[in-house]
């Protein structure tokens, strides 16, 4: 294999309430070819002592400025949840600034942008109510859900995170993004079931498909490997096209 070839930068961003620890293993399923950088919003994980971001075009400025010494590489991103409509707004920003755009994008477990306004709003719900909807969905520990102790900690994370989605709205008339996009879900996800994942197809310019997996919202959690294999056709895939494409004429 030729790896200059297969290099790839890949960013993943984490679910609300999360943080890098559920993806720490997937590198070792990915290419190693692949440099793989698992991100954290402000908040959460490596940046538990950064103030909270509540706003997704504002997180999404701050992540890609972040990483934006680091597209010097073929790069692409993938977004579970939260991180899938990050993942959007980071592109539609490197698109906007000028920046080298990914040659791949992953949304996982997000219904389509144009779904937004019709998302019950979780982050209104009662401490009881809350619980429930993410021991239904999955995802987080059950110490957290249980203890109250860990409860009062973690709550407001969470609801700050879902706050965030409840309120993101897409830009209104915002074009078709110039990349090439998969999406993934949860057969069983009754939070972001296939048939809301597949409006995902209008927002890229190439789609690669809709990929459905056993499972519920968290479908990768218990052995991610399905995914991972996919991931890497997808974006090998997508390195292909990219490769096919002519370059761009030089400046004038």
């Amino acid at each position: 294999m030729d790896g200059t070839r297969d290099a790839l930068r890949l960013f993943v961003l984490h679910h609300a309430g999360g943080s890098h620890v559920l993806y720490r293993h997937w590198a070792a399923g990915l290419p190693d070819t692949w440099d793989v950088r698992l991100l954290d919003a402000p908040g959460h994980g490596l940046l538990l002592d950064v103030p909270r971001i509540d706003d997704a075009g504002r997180l999404a400025d701050f992540l890609l400025r972040g990483i934006e010494a680091e597209l010097d590489l073929p790069w692409a991103l993938f977004g579970h949840s939260m991180g899938a409509l990050v993942a959007y707004e980071i592109t539609r920003r490197a698109v906007e600034r000028g920046l080298p755009p990914p040659v791949w994008v992953g949304v996982s477990a997000r219904p389509a942008p144009q779904l937004a306004q019709r998302r019950h709003r979780l982050h209104e719900l009662d401490d009881a109510g809350l619980r429930a909807r993410l021991r239904l969905l999955g995802g987080t520990p059950g110490a957290v859900l249980d203890d109250p102790d860990l409860w009062a900690l973690f709550a407001p994370v969470i609801r700050a995170d879902l706050r965030l989605v409840d309120n993101w709205r897409p830009a209104p008339g915002a074009p078709a993004l110039p990349v090439a996009l998969s999406a993934y879900a949860g057969a069983e996800d009754h939070s972001a079931p296939p048939r809301r994942m597949a409006g995902w197809a209008e927002h890229a310019e190439l789609f690669l498909g809709l990929r459905v997996f056993s499972g519920g919202h968290f479908y990768f959690q218990d052995d991610p490997a399905p995914l991972l294999r996919q991931m890497t056709r997808d974006a090998a895939t997508a390195l292909e096209t990219a490769r096919a494409q002519p370059s761009a004429p030089p400046p004038r």
